[in-house]
Formats: structure tokens, sequence, C-alpha cells
């Protein structure tokens, strides 16, 4: 049965995920092999060596495509890695000496330490401009731009970017469009929709879920990218494991509800949080006054889980804050059902200290996880209290 056409709930659950022909299984086996019995010289059922393919992992990629809007048909498709910078390197990979990125200022640390630290010492010119200026963003643009990379919402700024102003710039310019969808996921957004070429996410965050798998994941309509794409995931290497892909796919089937709570959340602790005499500045779209507010209004369904903001005592009590938390956890990464707090200029963004990309040293990040709001509302209560 195809469920191409059902709403995105129903896609998230039985994409990938059909019965086992062989026994009837319900939830389809974790085929853990490196390799495949050929019954002949070349001869095979599809699959030869587990780096080129797998069965589980052609599983997740179709849900994602699916989720995504990239139907079995195409054109294009989804190829899923190791982890979401392999992801983000096999884009860059597409490029060559001489070619030129446009990145925004306000972007995951791990992304421009790639492109700036790597692939700028192999040729690739790149330009750092604040995305969330569509006008900033029509300058940077020139003849040699060959991609220009969106994040939105940014990381950790939580800024929103026009995603079909930064694709209709780039295709003036014979430039692709690549848009980073971790934060607000395909439930929230689907850049694809809104003329982005491709779409890029760290499915270790809101896709798998639970913090319990690293992966990542690109997704794109252009079928020569795609055909690129594929190659460089067998040649390069960096593939995520049978029963990471198994793990992420199981994550996948609950992302509507979990990022329903994950928005509604987030909500209430923005609120709580602009209402504290403590908080200097809070970033979080949903906020009515927040700048990006009417944009997101626009181009997601919801606001997202993470919320960032400022105290008003400056670095030393971010730092008493971050530690005085007891439901929300001092960590890195986001994106799973347990709520996180961290201070990104010493944490996830410590590479771009004394860059472009450098973000404001009190900023924390909250990802706010599926516990009662309540809980988290106090919790933050006590921390603003002790700090």
């Amino acid at each position: 049965m195809s469920f191409e056409g059902m709403d995105f709930e129903t896609r998230a659950v039985h994409v990938g995920s059909e019965p086992d022909p062989a026994t009837g299984a319900v939830i389809a086996p974790i085929y853990q092999t490196s390799t495949f019995a050929q019954e002949a010289v070349g001869e095979h059922k599809g699959y030869e060596y587990a780096r080129t393919g797998n069965p589980t992992r052609a599983n997740l990629e179709a849900c994602l495509a699916s989720l995504e809007g990239v139907g079995p048909e195409g054109p294009g498709g989804g190829v899923c890695f190791a982890s979401g910078m392999a992801a983000t390197a096999t884009v860059l990979q597409t490029l060559g000496p001489g070619d030129h990125l446009v990145l925004s200022a306000d972007v995951y640390g791990g992304t421009y330490r790639v492109a700036a630290r790597l692939f700028e010492g192999w040729g690739l010119r790149l330009d750092v401009v604040d995305m969330t200026s569509l006008d900033q963003l029509k300058q940077a643009v020139r003849s040699e731009t060959r991609l220009v990379w969106v994040e939105t919402p940014t990381n950790p700024l939580l800024g929103i970017v026009d995603i079909m102003g930064s694709a209709d710039a780039a295709h003036a310019a014979g430039a692709l469009c690549a848009v980073d969808n971790t934060f607000a996921t395909p439930f929230l957004q689907r850049p694809l929709e809104l003329g982005a070429d491709l779409v890029v996410h760290s499915s270790t965050k809101y896709l798998g879920g639970h913090s319990d798998v690293v992966g990542g994941a690109l997704v794109t309509t252009v079928p020569e990218l795609y055909e690129r794409a594929r190659f460089l995931q067998n040649a390069v290497g960096a593939v995520p494991g049978p029963m990471d892909c198994w793990l992420t796919l199981r994550g996948v089937k609950t992302l509507a509800l979990r990022m329903r709570a994950h928005c509604h959340n987030a909500m209430r602790v923005a609120a709580f949080l602009a209402g504290r005499p403590e908080v200097a500045e809070v970033r979080y779209p949903g906020l009515a006054g927040d700048p990006g507010h009417e944009l997101a209004a626009r181009q997601m369904a919801a606001f997202g889980g993470m919320v960032a903001f400022r105290p008003a005592g400056g670095v030393q009590a971010a730092k008493r804050l971050v530690a005085a938390t007891e439901v929300f956890t001092l960590a890195e990464s986001l994106g799973g059902v347990e709520s996180l707090i961290e201070l990104p200029g010493e944490m996830t963004h410590a590479s771009v200290a004394g860059t472009a990309a450098e973000v404001p040293a009190d900023l924390i990040r909250l990802s706010v996880g599926v516990e009662h709001p309540d809980d988290l509302v106090a919790d933050l209560a006590r921390a603003l209290d002790r700090a």
C-alpha cells in the first residue's frame, strides 16, 4: 500500500515501516549485517555490501524523504549519514575550489567550523552574513555563488530566515539553496515546498528524539545532487549502522506528538522568562514581540521547542543559572524528550569564538522537553532565585 498523499502522522508511522513480508512482523527487522549473499557474480537482491546500502537504512531514507515532501518516485530522495556533520560535509563536498558559499552568521558552530577551517583550505570561498536580513543576503550573493546555506530557526539565537526569499536570491545567481531544518523538523516546516533545493538534518535531535542515537540526513529534489550525495555516501563511507537507523525510524513515529508537546512547553517557558526581572532578553519566535514572529508564523506550523535568553547579570549570572537547574540537565545537544540547558559560547559554539559567527558569552540556550510545563517553569524559577 502507498501512504503518499496521507497526512504527516500516518506517513511518519508507516512509510519505511511496512510489516515484514517474510514473517508478518509488524516492526521491520534490523538488518544487522555487513554483507549480502549473491546468487551469482553481480546478481543479488538489491544489496551487496552494507556501506553501499542496507535495507534498514533504506527504510529510514524513504521515511524522511516522504516527511519532507519527496515521494518514492522522486525527483531526488533522502540520504542518511552517521551524523549531522557528515551530512553537512557531504553537501559541501559537492562544491569545488573557487566556488562561493554564503553562510548564516548565526549558525551551528560545527557547520561554521567545517566550512571555514576545512573547506576554505580546499579553495572554497566563504561569506558570513546576517540572513535574517534578506537585503544582506542578496548583497552577499555573486556570480561565483554555488550554495546559500540557510539555518532557520538559527542556532542559537533563534533568528528566522525567509526561506522563499533566500531560495529566490540563490536561484537568481544560479546557486542552490540548502536549509538546515534540524530545529523545526518537517512537522513544523518543509523548506522544499518553499523553494529550497535541499534540506539537512541532524537526526540526532528531534527526529530520533530520545538522546540515544547519533545520525544525519539530507533530502533533495535535485536529481543530480541526489546522485552525487549517493556517490559520496558510498565513496566516503560516513554511513549510519542499521541499529542507529532503526532507532531513528522508531523515534520518527512519535515526532508529531513530541513536537506538539515541545512547542507547547517552550511557549510556556518563554512567556515565563519574559516576565522575570532577572532576564534581560528572551529569544523565541512564538512571542509576539520577537523580531522573527511574523515570518515564523507564515512559514512554520508552530514555533518549536528551543528558547534562548540572556540574564541581566551577565556571564557569571548565566554560569550560576545553568548550574542551578535540576529538571533541566546541563548538557550539549537538543531535541530529546528531556529538557537541557547550556551556555553555547563555551559549549556547542566554542569553536566559533573570535569569528564572525561568535555568539554572546552570556546567552543561555534551552532545549525544552516534554516534561510537565509547570515543573519546568518551577525549576527555572528556583534557578533564577539562586543565581
